[in-house]
């Protein structure tokens, strides 16, 4: 007996040695996974991924960008059914424990235990273990990830409240379809915000976390919905959150789950792909993910007003050119139903708001079509009547072919339709402010779903005879005027090596010297070269470079005056400003504002403006009698923006008759100092030329190529057409109240839009269009001349006129001595009433 008892303190003594060396050693351990746990501080200023969101200037959402959807909330902001659903899902005791349920955890262990480690088990995670795994672990299943993270959850449960361990896992978990957190997952599968959730739809998302990808609500409606009736609801009843009404109640309740995205309130694709990569540019990759919130200078009303009118014009544009054989056809399955022929369009895009639809049969003289949602429709009549053709000979059964919905007279009446077709034709819009160069509307092209090409900024085009205000410009700073007198007769140019160059007008005809405003009026090819070749090719190509031009990208010969450069609409666009707002140069812009995911203002704008009265280019009396005198000159890179002086080239005589007297002078105006903050943008050009070459832009409205604009029955509105050899592109570039707007319309593929498709024709209706829209409630712009300017009197073949009478002009005050000298010369601008053909040899 006494050896037993020996025996006994013998295995107890070792048992209790042996127990404070697992003490020791347990502690030890603890010790050393405590030291290298990170510190769970940094979960109070984590900054979760969120999408980059893209603002029209009022507010409305354009666009989001980034990998997740995610809408960080407060604990504050979820509802008490909410958490309960969670917590019966998840963790019921969440509240109560200290970071660990002791009997999940040695469930799982000997799980673990029985499986080796190899196999993933269940249970044993509360709330705060999945937030430190989340956060900090990886997801490798083995004894020492489940130790740490346990020791994890522990510590967290000393350093942070329950409602920071809670909302951390209600923001980070994922919900699938890349929705992460429960704000993004109510929006996603219910468009709903928190406090709208039903409890059946509350449970619902409860049980989406342990199952993400193949257990939430749509796909797979059968698994959610056993898991929510079967497991979630009757654990929080169970638990006391619900009634047993409430419990029948949600039940009972259909699963109704369906994607939801935010809805995008201004339709800007283009836009919002520019602000997305101009945001990369500006602060990297990682600028979609870190909720920055960026407000553009887009105007939702100019947006969509531009939207509807290229969409208009191009539809009008291809209906002209008639109806083609459709190329896209699917196989019709034998026996298919509307719903299983709808869906063979899922992968086909609306574009344009023209709706795909499979052709099914032509029967009764009706085309019968079947749209995506399996809706069936019987086109006839006026549905058809644009194509010229019975509805047998449009397409055949498999064809996919486009429908338009046809605006309802009332909002009672039935839904009409219209067949259609995807143009062969694209278009850009670009309306920019005047003053300061801000992006009001941008149309990239018919469709963004169809084409993600941005022709507006990225498709270089020859703009034809829109370029020519440019070269009509830096001529009017080397001497010429309004009423300088220019050949408009046959030329051609030799070079060396042999080649020919024999420049023609429009149509063939010519009309001898004539005034420079009638050239560019009626768009005279000639006169056009011949001003080019008088004031040099290199000077003219390093003027209009501060139009805002590449010089790189201007032709280094003479058929740039015929607009042979490759430029892009929004840089035309660009170049106008400088005529609508006095001279000065802008530079277009789009973010007017950046804040970060806490509202903090990053960046702001402040974009160089045009400013007249405080240029430093102004004009005061001196001398005798009044006579006015240039201002020190300016400079813009190098470049001469004063009055030309007297040595440089001139016009050709305009005229015999005597010299006139000034009709009006310009009215005085001091430079002031600018407003307060405002930064004033570099001249472009003189400002006396802008308000020349403006002047004779509105004629062309007035009574030149682009008279369909009168319509809109502006006195301050004016622009230039523009067409390309063999009709491949047609431009109107205009202004008109605050807005610049350039329209161009083409083929991709370089090919002819059709015989006649001049820009007149093409491209001015689109603009004609937004504008009327746009100016609705503008009021009319008055401008004044700007000082050093007088008013002459010329006659119809650019003589100077005694007194009044004859046509008015203003010019620069120095080019009116050279007008005055030239006249008294003698020259007669009538002489040449049939021009014959001059050869030049240019090297």
């Amino acid at each position: 007996m006494a050896r037993f008892f020996r025996l006994l303190r013998r295995f107890l003594l070792i048992v209790f040695v042996l127990g404070l060396l697992g003490l020791a050693a347990g502690a030890a351990l603890v010790y050393t996974v405590n030291a290298r746990l990170p510190d769970v501080q940094v979960l109070r200023h984590v900054e979760l991924q969120e999408p980059m969101y893209v603002y029209a200037r009022d507010g409305r959402l354009i666009g989001m960008f980034g990998e997740k959807r995610r809408y960080p909330v407060e604990m504050s902001q979820v509802p008490q059914r909410v958490r309960q659903a969670f917590l019966a899902a998840e963790d019921a005791h969440f509240y109560q424990h200290h970071g660990i349920d002791v009997k999940g955890i040695t469930r799982a262990i000997w799980l673990l235990i029985q499986t080796g480690g190899q196999e993933r088990v269940a249970g044993g995670s509360t709330i705060t273990q999945q937030v430190a795994k989340q956060f900090f672990l990886s997801s490798e299943y083995s004894f020492k990830r489940k130790f740490e993270e346990m020791l994890l959850a522990m510590k967290m449960e000393r350093e942070l409240s329950k409602d920071e361990i809670f909302a951390l896992y209600l923001n980070k978990s994922f919900f699938g379809n890349r929705a992460y957190g429960i704000g993004a997952a109510a929006e996603y599968y219910y468009g709903k915000p928190l406090d709208q959730l039903s409890i059946d739809e509350a449970a619902t998302l409860a049980g989406i976390p342990k199952f993400p990808t193949s257990g939430n609500p749509i796909t797979n409606t059968e698994r959610a919905r056993q898991r929510r009736d079967n497991y979630i609801l009757p654990r929080m009843f169970e638990l006391g959150y619900i009634t047993r009404a409430e419990l029948d109640t949600a039940r009972a309740a259909p699963m109704h789950a369906a994607p939801h995205e935010r809805p995008i309130e201004v339709y800007a694709p283009y836009v919002a792909e520019m602000v997305r990569k101009e945001m990369i540019e500006r602060y990297g990759e990682d600028v979609l993910n870190q909720g920055y919130h960026v407000t553009t200078t887009i105007d939702p009303a100019l947006q969509a007003d531009a939207q509807a009118a290229v969409v208009a014009g191009l539809r009008e544009y291809d209906h002209r050119h008639g109806w083609r054989t459709p190329t896209e056809t699917v196989t019709i399955p034998a026996g298919a139903d509307n719903a299983a022929i709808g869906r063979l369009l899922h992968a086909t895009p609306v574009q344009g708001g023209l709706l795909p639809a499979v052709v099914t049969g032509s029967a009764g003289g009706a085309l019968a079509v079947v749209l995506a949602d399996g809706s069936a429709l019987a086109l006839s009549g006026k549905a058809i009547a644009w194509t010229h053709k019975p509805a047998s000979a449009l397409a055949k059964p498999g064809d996919v072919v486009r429908v338009r919905r046809l605006p309802a007279a009332t909002p009672e009446a039935a839904p009409a339709w219209e067949l259609d077709q995807l143009p062969t034709a694209q278009s850009a819009l670009v309306s920019l402010d005047a003053n300061t160069g801000a992006l009001r509307a941008l149309i990239g092209g018919f469709s963004f779903a169809g084409n993600k090409f941005n022709r507006a900024t990225q498709a270089k085009r020859q703009p034809g005879s829109s370029f020519k205000p440019f070269l009509y410009a830096v001529a009017f700073e080397r001497g010429f005027n309004p009423a300088s007198i220019v050949l408009d007769a046959p030329v051609v140019f030799r070079e060396r090596g042999g080649r020919v160059w024999r420049p023609q007008n429009d149509g063939g005809s010519f009309s001898g010297p004539m005034r420079l405003r009638e050239a560019l009026v009626r768009s005279k090819n000639l006169v056009s070269v011949r001003l080019l070749d008088a004031i040099g090719v290199d000077y003219a190509r390093k003027a209009i470079a501060h139009f805002g031009f590449d010089e790189a990208s201007l032709p280094p010969n003479l058929s740039m005056s015929l607009g042979t450069a490759s430029l892009t609409p929004l840089s035309v666009a660009r170049g106008y400003t400088a005529f609508a707002n006095g001279g000065f140069l802008t530079t277009p812009w789009f973010i007017e504002s950046v804040r970060d995911r806490d509202g903090k203002e990053v960046f702001k704008a402040q974009p160089p403006t045009a400013c007249p009265g405080c240029t430093g280019i102004g004009f005061s009396a001196a001398g005798t009698g009044g006579t006015p005198t240039a201002a020190a000159p300016t400079q813009v890179d190098g470049f001469d923006l004063s009055p030309a002086t007297a040595g440089a080239p001139a016009a050709k005589p305009t005229g015999r008759a005597g010299a006139a007297k000034p009709a009006k002078t310009s009215p005085e105006a001091a430079p002031s100092a600018p407003p307060t903050g405002l930064v004033v943008a570099p001249l472009a050009i003189d400002p006396r030329v802008a308000f020349q070459v403006r002047s004779m832009m509105h004629d062309v409205i007035q009574r030149g190529t682009a008279t369909a604009a009168r319509v809109l029955n502006r006195d301050d509105i004016g622009g230039k057409t523009g067409s390309t050899n063999n009709y491949r592109d047609a431009w109107f570039s205009g202004y008109g109240g605050p807005y610049v707007t350039t329209v161009w319309v083409g083929r991709d593929d370089f090919k002819t839009l059709g015989r006649g498709e001049y820009g007149g024709r093409a491209a001015l209706p689109i603009w004609i269009n937004y504008m009327r829209a746009a100016l609705k409630d503008q009021p009319q712009r008055v401008v004044e001349p700007p000082a050093g300017m007088v008013q002459v009197s010329v006659s119809a073949g650019g003589r100077l006129i005694p007194g009044a009478g004859g046509i008015t002009e203003w010019v620069k005050v120095e080019d009116l001595q050279q007008m005055e000298s030239e006249a008294a010369a003698g020259y007669d601008s009538d002489d040449s009433a049939t021009p014959s053909e001059e050869s030049f040899d240019i090297f």
